[in-house]
């Protein structure tokens, strides 16, 4: 484990260096940690696949305070058992939703109805939120699904795109450029604003892909659109 200052707001505490479910148990049992002590100064605490971020307020403490108050509470923290949610997306895998879901299968040796069995077959884990408000990087793909991220990045990628790169997938919460394989699409709402917390995902989150019709893809859709469709996960002890 290594502890750096990271600018005059933050630290920075590196568990390893892989993209690994024991490190991310790790990286999340050290956020709670640091969560429930309520360290004076301490403003947020965020994971990554790999570290915590430590972000503090520079006028009521300093990195070096921050750093030995973090130190013994993170050493003896414990991979321990936690509730958290498990989540069923619905996800719409036909070719006018799936752009790349053809150049997937020919890419990966499969069809494309083995590449929505792979894809929907996993419960994935969210490693971290980013790039996006809520974009959530989820592990672990299927080795037969595994790509390099497109050689030429689309500027405009649309909102809801499920989407794979490397041992990774995840949705886009957002109309944005992006450089990875778009195998599907799902109609539910990733961000909200006015929602408490905004990210309806959050990290140490399981998600399982739920392949629906084109009719079921419009219909959820238009619940969405009207405010009456309503996800909820149910909570598991992992």
């Amino acid at each position: 484990m290594k502890i750096n200052a990271s600018g005059d707001t933050a630290v920075i505490v590196e568990f390893g260096d892989e993209v690994d479910r024991n490190l991310s148990s790790r990286v999340l049992s050290a956020q709670a940690c640091l969560a429930n002590a309520e360290l004076a100064g301490v403003i947020e605490v965020i994971p990554t696949f790999r570290s915590l971020m430590v972000q503090y307020d520079p006028l009521a403490t300093t990195s070096a305070q921050v750093i030995a108050r973090i130190t013994p509470l993170i050493s003896t923290a414990a991979i321990r058992k936690v509730q958290t949610r498990k989540w069923s997306v619905p996800v719409c895998y036909e070719e006018e939703y799936a752009a790349d879901i053809t150049d997937v299968a020919a890419a990966t040796g499969n069809t494309t109805e083995q590449v929505v069995a792979l894809h929907s077959d996993v419960s994935y884990h969210v490693y971290m939120l980013g790039f996006l408000p809520g974009f959530p990087y989820l592990g672990d793909l299927a080795p037969a699904l595994h790509l390099p991220r497109r050689t030429n990045p689309r500027t405009r990628v649309p909102k809801g795109s499920i989407s794979i790169a490397t041992s990774l997938t995840s949705i886009y919460p957002f109309e944005s450029p992006g450089g990875w394989h778009l195998i599907g699409t799902t109609p539910i709402e990733l961000f909200n604003v006015n929602d408490t917390p905004p990210a309806l995902f959050t990290p140490g989150d399981q998600i399982k892909f739920e392949s629906v019709s084109k009719p079921e893809f419009i219909d959820i859709s238009n619940q969405v659109s009207a405010g009456t469709y309503c996800l909820k996960p149910e909570v598991i002890t992992t």
